[in-house]
């Protein structure tokens, strides 16, 4: 059994999403201003988890591809991920320092990404919110370098929680003016969000 959706309904329900996916990163961000030393903590261990679950995936396909070239690389290279991951536990005021740093350098390339974004979006409404974004990543990302390395215990999920805050609000406010109907093509009319 098919159910097609009709535009409209698609239009509808993308906007749906969109907004309460904006609403939901502006809940996580608003977290993560009000609890900036459990925020940095989290980051801390999900980085550490991540590269302990990749390490997994990379050993276990340097042996499934032993016999082919780069067997000792390959399971050289799980080694480092494994390791590095559970130095991130194991010290974490070192993770954080490393990560804060990085964090910097990822806000400066978001930033950069946005008002790049920004730009091409110009002509819709509201655009200006993924330029204010962009602007305040940048800002952000000054601001790690600027405070290294003695504000990174609360900095790291202040930080986050900043950035996800904006993002929160400028995709909301996007999904807030996503177009409700199609536009009509006999009447001329041209949709914003298509141009």
């Amino acid at each position: 059994m098919t159910t097609d959706i009709s535009p409209q309904q698609n239009i509808k329900l993308s906007r749906g999403m969109a907004f309460w996916s904006g609403l939901l990163l502006v809940g996580l961000g608003i977290a993560g201003l009000v609890l900036p030393n459990i925020a940095t903590g989290v980051v801390e261990t999900w980085a550490s988890l991540l590269l302990i679950f990749a390490a997994g995936a990379k050993i276990s396909n340097a042996f499934a591809t032993r016999q082919q070239d780069g067997f000792i690389w390959k399971l050289v290279l799980g080694i480092l991920y494994l390791a590095t991951g559970i130095m991130l536990l194991v010290y974490p005021l070192t993770g954080i320092l490393s990560l804060t740093l990085l964090l910097g350098s990822f806000f400066l390339t978001e930033g950069v990404f946005e008002l790049i974004l920004a730009f091409k979006i110009r002509g819709r409404a509201n655009w200006t919110w993924v330029l204010v974004n962009g602007l305040v990543t940048l800002v952000l990302g000054a601001m790690v370098w600027f405070g290294w390395p003695y504000n990174a215990p609360w900095l790291l999920g202040t930080l986050v929680g900043v950035s996800v805050l904006f993002t929160g609000i400028s995709r909301t406010m996007l999904a807030l003016n996503l177009p409700s109907t199609v536009a009509s093509t006999d009447s001329g009319s041209s949709d914003p969000v298509a141009s």
